[in-house]
């Protein structure tokens, strides 16, 4: 894999992380995160598995980090609770937490791991890039943006027929089992949830990937982030002034998706309101006066 360096690893087998980002430093060009992410592939000399290690990490950290907010607010109810959007209910106790933890950790483990050491022969069947350098800020944007877009329809489609009755039984009840969402839940969800989704997830950087031969997977990975922050934020429970829908009148936001959750048909877009709109499955309250509108 030529990472555009003026130096081969060959002889840097043994090398310590310290060593090859020293290495990694004679080459001016590059950005700090630029060589560590040449130094990590360097060290394992093993791509599927440099993939592997750091795609999975990412998820990890990210995924659990970014629940620590919405932990922080339900342990905190008498400060946050007039920002919370089913405020009759009372927040998840620590059991119930901990439970979700568990059982998110054993389908992190069981399920997508697997999916995620076999991304990178899929990666490279697809021709998305990995070596340095990274593409430029527009191009992650513009295509970050476009896989939102294509997510966001794939899972309101999908998300729809999971609310059929034998599908509904067999797959999707698992992540109804909370009316009132917390952060925590946000892949609280059947093992074939949680694929049948995912490819959602993975599938549009593919199938660009594979049109034009210019996704990174950096990009991906920056994706995947932004998608994992959605989700938990959606599934929060909590709606701010300062939340996105406010500012984005496209975007759903938590009281949207929290809408779902609390009347259990209707709003089953991931991201963005338009399909709902368009389908006239906008759920509760909300959608029966559009329908009256109308």
């Amino acid at each position: 894999m030529d990472f555009h360096l003026n130096s081969t690893v060959a002889a840097q087998a043994t090398a310590s992380y310290p060593e090859l980002f020293a290495l990694a430093g004679q080459n001016p060009n590059l950005s700090w995160l630029e060589k560590a992410w040449w130094t990590h592939y360097a060290y394992w000399d093993n791509d599927i598995i440099a993939t592997g290690i750091i795609t999975f990490l990412a998820h990890e950290i990210l995924y659990f980090a970014r629940c620590i907010p919405w932990i922080i607010a339900d342990a905190l109810p008498g400060l946050f609770h007039r920002y919370k959007i089913q405020d009759k209910k009372a927040p998840p106790s620590a059991k119930e937490q901990w439970s979700c933890v568990k059982y998110i950790l054993a389908i992190h483990f069981i399920v997508e791991l697997p999916m995620i050491v076999l991304f990178h022969p899929m990666m490279e069947f697809f021709g998305l890039k990995y070596a340095i350098p990274f593409p430029d800020l527009k191009t992650i944007a513009i295509q970050i943006a476009i896989f939102f877009f294509v997510e966001d329809t794939y899972h309101y489609w999908l998300h729809r027929a999971f609310h059929w009755g034998p599908l509904y039984r067999s797959i999707h009840r698992v992540h109804h089992q909370y009316a009132a969402p917390f952060g925590l839940t946000a892949e609280y969800a059947s093992p074939w949830e949680t694929m049948l989704l995912g490819l959602g997830t993975i599938g549009p950087p593919l199938v660009l990937g594979s049109f034009t031969g210019e996704v990174h997977l950096m990009t991906v990975l920056a994706w995947v982030a932004l998608r994992q922050f959605q989700a938990i934020d959606a599934h929060s429970g909590y709606d701010f002034p300062w939340s996105l829908r406010r500012i984005f009148p496209l975007w759903g936001g938590s009281d949207w998706h929290d809408d779902h959750h609390r009347y259990f048909r209707g709003n089953y877009s991931s991201s963005f309101k338009h399909w709902d709109v368009l389908m006239g499955t906008v759920a509760g309250p909300r959608g029966k006066k559009m329908r009256k509108e109308e």
